[in-house]
């Protein structure tokens, strides 16, 4: 049998602390994510006093907290960066050193996520609606009609495909991919809700106030008499000029559609963005080679989106309206706001004790930290295991190990 993956150091964390606290190894297990006996074998080792085996580390603990430090000044930095920033420092260790470590820590490299940039109203006003809807039903949330335009291109992707082919075929015409400066491309209105999908709208010119209600009248009606038959509905759209034109609000009026009440940029929280993605992802292997191909690709991909993956999508909305731009801005202005931090360092809306001191309850499972426009960092460390900076005193909140409250100075 091969040699199991060693406990990393917030595992470590998770279960000294829950020991401390005199829960069962079966709860630390659960908690900490590794089995019972890797609980066991931790806690009598740490009992018993006994070194762990094998060579001494060539860093010391000193060494690995600058580590820490250096990418979590700049964590788009990339391993070799990282390598050589710590190496300067007078820390001799290799490359792979280097990367074990940063596994150890509980970091990974990945794909960032791209969520738009906000200013300070819209930061505001993208909290006061999450906070608003956060609380919605199944059934509230099935009564919108999510509406959106989106590109599709001939090319999809920066990649492309791949090809097989030997060193000597790289010129091949076989292998080479095609590439234009303005490949084709179709934009496309359409709309859904939780029961399925409505009839497309191929936009030949720029959407104008008149050519948006002409949308409204031949694709969103018909969409809502299709997915809502004689039931009430409310539609979304977003703030475009041609959305909010007054005429357009007239033409809504008029015919009594009522319009979901919706923040400035904010893609994010539109479903419908989900399915264009499902439905690119779906055309990548289809390769249309012209405009028409392209139009009819989308169509027959769209039409074979079942209702129950639009169900998926829509009832999914309460979990992830989670205010994180508002919170990240306000945070980085010095402002004093409330909120928590769960898994992974996502924040949700949270209960101040004291907003006008800046009362902060913050709950972390995995390494995190935060910064302030004209403080330094304030890192944490673990469950149950923060570092505090002179700007910020915490104490225990209660029993629990993931619950800290933090009293922050904010800025004046």
């Amino acid at each position: 049998m091969g040699k199991t993956a060693d406990l990393t150091v917030v595992q470590k964390t998770i279960i000294d602390t829950l020991h401390k606290e005199g829960k069962p190894q079966t709860f630390i297990a659960k908690e900490a994510g590794c089995s019972q006996s890797a609980v066991s074998k931790h806690v009598n080792r740490k009992l018993s006093g006994r070194k762990k085996c094998g060579r001494k580390r060539c860093t010391t603990n000193r060494e690995n907290r600058s580590l820490m430090r250096i990418f979590k000044q700049n964590p788009f930095k990339n391993l070799s960066e990282l390598h050589m920033e710590w190496t300067e420092a007078g820390v001799k260790a290799s490359r792979a050193t280097t990367h074990r470590h940063v596994k150890e820590f509980g970091y990974s490299c990945r794909i960032p996520l791209v969520k738009p940039l906000l200013n300070h109203r819209q930061c505001q006003r993208h909290l006061t609606w999450a906070k608003e809807k956060k609380n919605w039903t199944v059934a509230q949330c099935s009564k919108v009609l999510f509406s959106d335009e989106s590109k599709f291109c001939i090319s999809f992707g920066n990649q492309g495909p791949r090809v097989w082919r030997k060193g000597e075929e790289a010129h091949s015409p076989s292998c080479l991919k095609s590439s234009v400066k303005f490949p084709q491309s179709v934009m496309i209105w359409g709309a859904m809700s939780s029961a399925g999908v409505g009839p497309l709208c191929f936009l030949k010119t720029k959407v104008t106030a008149p050519i948006y209600q002409e949308i409204l009248e031949h694709f969103m009606l018909p969409s809502a008499d299709q997915l809502f038959e004689d039931a009430d509905f409310i539609f979304q759209q977003d703030l475009a000029p041609a959305h909010t034109a007054k005429s357009t609000k007239s033409w809504l009026n008029d015919h009594g559609v009522g319009v979901l009440d919706w923040p400035a940029n904010s893609p994010d929280l539109n479903h419908i963005e989900n399915l264009w993605g499902i439905v690119k992802r779906k055309m990548r292997n289809k390769r249309p080679k012209n405009a028409d191909e392209l139009k009819a690709t989308v169509k027959e991909t769209w039409a074979s989106i079942p209702p129950q993956q639009c169900h998926k999508l829509i009832t999914s909305m309460p979990r992830q309206i989670e205010p994180l731009p508002s919170i990240e801005y306000m945070y980085s202005h010095g402002e004093p706001i409330s909120g928590v931090i769960g898994h992974q360092g996502r924040i949700h809306p949270g209960q101040s004790a004291n907003p006008s001191q800046g009362t902060h309850t913050l709950s972390f499972t995995h390494y995190g930290q935060f910064r302030d426009a004209n403080q330094p960092t304030m890192h944490v460390f673990g469950p149950g295991y923060p570092k505090e900076t002179p700007e910020a005193q915490g104490e225990h909140a209660n029993s629990t190990h993931t619950w800290w409250r933090w009293e922050l100075n904010p800025q004046p």
